[in-house]
This record gives C-alpha cells, structure tokens and sequence, in this order.
C-alpha cells in the first residue's frame, strides 16, 4: 500500500502518514533503526535538494511513539562535500540535539564486499547491520537519470569510491544490485518541495507532500509518474524490479490519501506538464563518458547559469564539451572538465571543479 499525505506541517504530517501506513507489520519494538535522508549537499531543504529535518522528525516522534528507542541518522554527502558540514547545514545537528540520537558519517565507516547480479559491491557496515532501515529521500529530478528517490538514495551507504565506479559501470544496474543487497525496511519520501530539474537545486516546486510505501520500486515508479516519467523510462527501476526489489505501482494497489484539502496551489506549469531536466538543454553541447553527478551536475548548473551565453563555438569543431571517466589519459581538440580531461590542452581543472570555474573558463574559451 501506498499513502500520501498533503499538507505544510511537515512533522505532523509525516508522522500521520506513517500512523496510516501498514509499517507496523514489519516494524519490531526491539529494532535498532537507521534512518537515511538525502543530505547531498549543505544547504536548506526549501533549495529542493535534501531531506527536510521536519520530515525525519516526524518519523523519529513517530518511531518513539511506537517504542523504537535505538535509533541513529546514517547518511554519506556526495563525492567532493563534507557529510558533517551536511549535517550541521541541513539542520540535523540540531535534530540530533533535541532527540539524542547519533549522527553516523558513513564516509568513514568500514565496508563489507557484497555479490550481486553479477556486480560486486562494497556497502558501508552501518547500512548492513541495522534491523530496519528506513529510507527517506527527496522526490527531485537528476540530471543524469532523471529521477532519483528511494532506490538511488542508497547510493549514500556506499564508499565515495564506489560511487565514482557506479558511474563507470553505467549507474542503472549497479543501484538496481545495490538495492537487491540493502533491505529498505519502510521509504518516506519528501515531496515538500523537490526539485524538478536538478538534484542539486535551486528550482524547487512546492507540492507539500509526503508518500509512504514499503516496496523502494513501488513507490519510485510511483515517484516517477507525479514528475512526468513513465517508470520504465528510469532504467535502475525496471532492473531493480528485474533483481526481486520489488514491483511497478498499479492501479489496483492500495493508495491511502490524507489532507487532500491540503495540496499546494501553484503556477509553475512543471506541475502540470513533463518537466525536463535541465541537462537536456544542453546535451548537444555535451560529450559524457562515465561521467560522476557531481561533476557533470557542475557543468550543467554553470551551463544553466551562462544563460546561453556560450554556445559551444570555442570548444572544437563538433563543439563538444568533454566530461566524465572514460576521458582519462585521452586527448581531445575540445574543452575538457574535470581532472579525468587533464590531458586535454583546454581543461578545466577541479575533482570535482567548481561551476564557478567552469564558468570562467568557458567564458575565456569561447572567446
């Protein structure tokens, strides 16, 4: 069963959805519980990129209601940022405070190298070794798979390592396996104020609402379809259903709807129509080998932020811009970004580099 719970009082709200749910079934007093959010970056929630603190505490006033009493926040920042500026940045150091509950950087935790689907996989102990874990992600948009929500969360319970080499092995089937390997014991998914365009924000949409659901495939197909994706265009949705993660949200599936005198009025058109990432603005100006988010959402968000105003004239003659692993010891006529292009005579430093200076030195190249 699915619920959705609409409304702006996020803690109360969360916590209704959850009490509406059917995750007492799989729920035990004694658990020890890990909570995951999406704290990708530091910065407020009301950017559309992280986890709402109100959100996690809802399931936290929730969980102790219940008579849950071992509880800890596991969560690990993407490739190039700081897991603990995250957790002072996003709020949760003082959520942490206020509940006396850890904050677990998974950036420095052990590992234990897991098999599956024909991928080996090194996945942090602290995601293992949890009775329940409950994954708590931002319904947003990704600039290079689209949409990422429950299933492409669990990407923070891996080394920074692994998630560079997701990226090499092509990042749908590897999040599928790791999926497969990680049991989610519950998803609450933040639909507050996601972003519908870009994973590291700035364009949020408010919708005010909360989706809980047991089965990861269930609810991001489910996901998938209120930002205008048909599920079987996210291809780790399909192959997770493939490796037994769950299945495809139907329409004879329980939906339990709560405060729907409560949804967000709005404007913005996105909520009524496709909305398409911003990396597909700009794709004709791009050449991507295996390319990390963090690095190629930089180049995307400078891109964004040059407001066309470099149009891939100096680059080469294809006017390709060279990003991503697979560039490693290569040369090229175009201009490279990021230390994977170093070999390249223009390139644009950083790992990742920042979208500052991509800016700068796309404004010089194309002079």
């Amino acid at each position: 069963m699915l619920v959705i719970c609409y409304g702006g009082d996020m803690v109360n709200n969360t916590y209704d959805a959850l009490a509406a749910s059917d995750i007492c079934k799989y729920l035990g007093r004694g658990f020890n519980v890990s909570l995951k959010p999406n704290l990708v970056v530091p910065g407020p929630a009301s950017n559309g990129a992280v986890t709402h603190p109100e959100v996690t505490e809802g399931v936290i006033r929730f969980l102790l209601d219940f008579g849950v009493a071992d509880i800890k926040i596991i969560e690990s920042s993407w490739v190039g940022d700081s897991t603990l500026r995250a957790f002072k940045y996003c709020g949760y150091e003082e959520l942490s405070r206020k509940y006396n509950i850890p904050l677990i950087d998974l950036k420095g935790d052990t590992y234990t190298l897991l098999t599956h689907g024909g991928y080996e996989i090194k996945v942090c102990d602290e995601a293992l070794n949890t009775d329940f874990l409950i994954n708590i992600p931002v319904l947003k948009a990704h600039c290079q798979t689209r949409l990422t929500c429950c299933l492409k969360n669990l990407k923070g319970c891996i080394p920074d390592s692994e998630k560079r080499r997701f990226h090499t092995l092509g990042i749908h089937k590897p999040v599928a396996a790791l999926n497969a390997l990680i049991k989610t014991g519950y998803c609450v998914v933040d639909g507050i104020s996601g972003d519908l365009s870009f994973e590291e924000g700035g364009n949020p949409v408010t919708s005010n609402r909360i989706i809980a659901g047991r089965d990861p495939v269930m609810v991001d197909s489910f996901c998938a379809e209120l930002i205008g994706y048909s599920p079987d265009e996210i291809n780790y949705i399909s192959y997770a259903m493939d490796y037994g993660v769950g299945r495809f949200f139907s329409p004879d599936m329980t939906v339990t709807v709560l405060g729907s005198e409560n949804k967000a009025l709005t404007s913005n058109p996105a909520l009524h129509a496709r909305a398409i990432p911003a990396s597909q603005k700009y794709q004709n100006l791009i050449d991507e080998k295996a390319a990390c988010s963090v690095c190629y959402s930089s180049l995307i968000y400078a891109l964004h932020r040059m407001g066309g105003k470099f149009t891939g004239r100096g680059a080469a003659a294809n006017g390709k811009l060279c990003i991503g692993q697979g560039f490693k010891g290569k040369t090229g006529a175009g201009i490279g970004i990021g230390s994977c292009t170093s070999g390249f005579e223009r390139c644009i430093k950083g790992c990742p580099p920042k979208s500052t200076d991509i800016i700068k030195g796309l404004s010089r190249f194309e002079i």
